[in-house]
């Protein structure tokens, strides 16, 4: 990463603080991510091992520039909408050819429910991003049977807010991990994430 990332990417930080500090970093996201960045190819390659209908509605929640939208579009997935509370971000995104429909998001908007059969997160319910909550609205948009994929790196891993709700739902029986597989995140800063693949069950 340059000089022009943003400092502390990985501390918390309200949701305002979050879109101000993507806004500013828009420009030269992708130049200084793009190559590093491994969360999405990895997630979207697990999803589409778990999913055969490829063309089943696909919200990429949180999509940034677009990165995660064109990962699932390389892995076969064709129906794509993408969402993302950062309009310079999301105009990046509307450059990319993978995506259906892209809206911008208002900080606490709720998805609408059975929208969506798959939802999913990369790299976006983390620690410094979007608080460990919103692993509730995105289940409560998702049909009973719906898939959830979503990516905890390194810092996410070793906060106890974010591990503590995964457990809490887990134990609840909210939902089933299908899927989880660690491996690399940003090679730059040699990181690593784990990315789940969940199915609701309640």
């Amino acid at each position: 990463m340059s000089d022009t990332t943003p400092k502390n990417l990985w501390t918390r930080r309200s949701p305002e603080e979050t879109r101000a500090m993507y806004a500013g970093w828009a420009d030269t996201y992708e130049g200084e991510i793009a190559e590093t960045y491994k969360t999405p190819e990895r997630l979207s390659k697990a999803l589409a091992g778990v999913i055969a209908d490829k063309t089943r509605s696909v919200l990429d929640f949180g999509c940034g520039t677009g990165l995660s939208g064109m990962a699932l579009a390389a892995e076969g997935f064709t129906t794509i909408d993408g969402t993302d509370i950062t309009p310079q971000m999301l105009e990046k995104a509307r450059e990319k050819p993978a995506y259906r429909t892209l809206w911008l998001s208002e900080l606490g908007d709720v998805i609408p429910t059975d929208h969506y059969e798959i939802i999913a997160a990369i790299g976006v319910v983390s620690l410094g991003a979007a608080p460990p909550e919103t692993h509730d609205m995105l289940l409560a948009a998702l049909p009973k049977g719906g898939i959830y994929a979503f990516s905890y790196n390194d810092p996410t891993l070793e906060d106890p807010a974010f591990m503590g709700k995964l457990k809490a739902l887990t134990d609840a029986g909210t939902i089933k991990i299908l899927l989880e597989d660690y491996g690399p995140h940003l090679l730059s800063k040699d990181m690593n994430s784990s990315v789940y693949i969940v199915e609701k069950m309640s």
